[in-house]
């Protein structure tokens, strides 16, 4: 039997002869092979030599010109802007703006300060100075707190007047007329009705009771003052009516109806009316008011 060798299949060094070459081909080892080369930069071309100028080249933007018609002027100088406030005003304005924000602030502190010392508990301050924190207060500024009083006012008080007219035809008696009344008209029509329309006759009339007893008797002399504050109210009201005479006499009384109950409460309530008649009083001299034609003539 012939062997590998003999027939020329392979040889001593483990080769094997290809079909058209006696040898195979080697293959390369991966591990001692390099790897792919970067491609060769590309140099200077031929008959240029390199120099500062060779590598890459700045190309300048092209200038743009602004347009005056919407770029905002500038400013001649750093200065500040224009002025606000009182600062903008002139001078002589700037003064008068400042004495008057001054005369403000002046009353209005004294205004607090009148109002606290009313309110205030009896003190050195109200002792001394009580008349003038009266004046200043009465009676526009008055502090009524019976809003805050565990147990409100529920009754309803008109003053009512009548009066004796001397006239041409003899001596006649007016019928009652609702001066309270009169006032809760012109408090409902104006929007900002007066202090005195809303508390002159009922502070009058309050004074008028707390002076007199249940006969009609002053107790001292702030019965005989109250007495005459009302006199000279009822004569400035019946002094808007023309009744065609003189006024000799003047009677006054009171009418108070009980507040009905609302309608959720079964309380039973009566609201018939009560009435506190006066005396008759004869008008003198110091019952008209200051400059009436009356009060001339018997001066007179």
């Amino acid at each position: 039997m012939d062997s590998y060798d003999d027939r020329g299949v392979g040889g001593g060094d483990g080769r094997v002869a290809g079909p058209d070459s006696g040898t195979l081909p080697t293959v390369p080892d991966p591990r001692t092979e390099p790897g792919p080369q970067p491609p060769p930069e590309p140099g200077p071309e031929p008959g240029h030599e390199p120099g500062p100028e060779s590598g890459p080249r700045y190309e300048p933007k092209p200038r743009t010109v602004p347009d005056p018609r919407t770029e905002p002027e500038p400013r001649s100088g750093p200065g500040p802007g224009p002025r606000t406030g009182m600062a903008g005003l002139s001078f002589p304005y700037q003064v008068a703006a400042a004495v008057a924000l001054a005369v403000i602030g002046l009353i209005t502190c004294t205004q607090l300060a009148m109002v606290f010392l009313h309110v205030a508990p009896s003190n050195t301050v109200t002792k001394q100075h009580g008349k003038a924190i009266d004046e200043w207060v009465y009676p526009e500024f008055e502090q009524n707190w019976k809003l805050f009083a565990p147990n409100p006012l529920q009754q309803n008080i008109a003053v009512h007047v009548r009066a004796e007219i001397a006239g041409a035809d003899g001596r006649r008696t007016t019928p009652w007329m609702n001066l309270s009344g009169e006032d809760g008209k012109a408090i409902r029509a104006n929007p900002l009705p007066s202090h005195v329309q809303q508390n002159e006759l009922r502070r009058g009339w309050d004074f008028y009771l707390g002076s007199h007893d249940n006969q009609n008797r002053p107790n001292g002399l702030r019965g005989n003052l109250s007495e005459q504050y009302v006199r000279r109210i009822v004569m400035l009201r019946l002094g808007e009516h023309d009744y065609g005479g003189t006024v000799e006499r003047i009677q006054v009384r009171s009418e108070v109806r009980s507040v009905p109950a609302p309608p959720w409460s079964d309380e039973k309530i009566s609201t018939k009316p009560s009435y506190r008649v006066l005396p008759w009083w004869t008008v003198t001299a110091a019952d008209l008011p200051e400059g009436s034609a009356d009060q001339k003539e018997t001066d007179q």
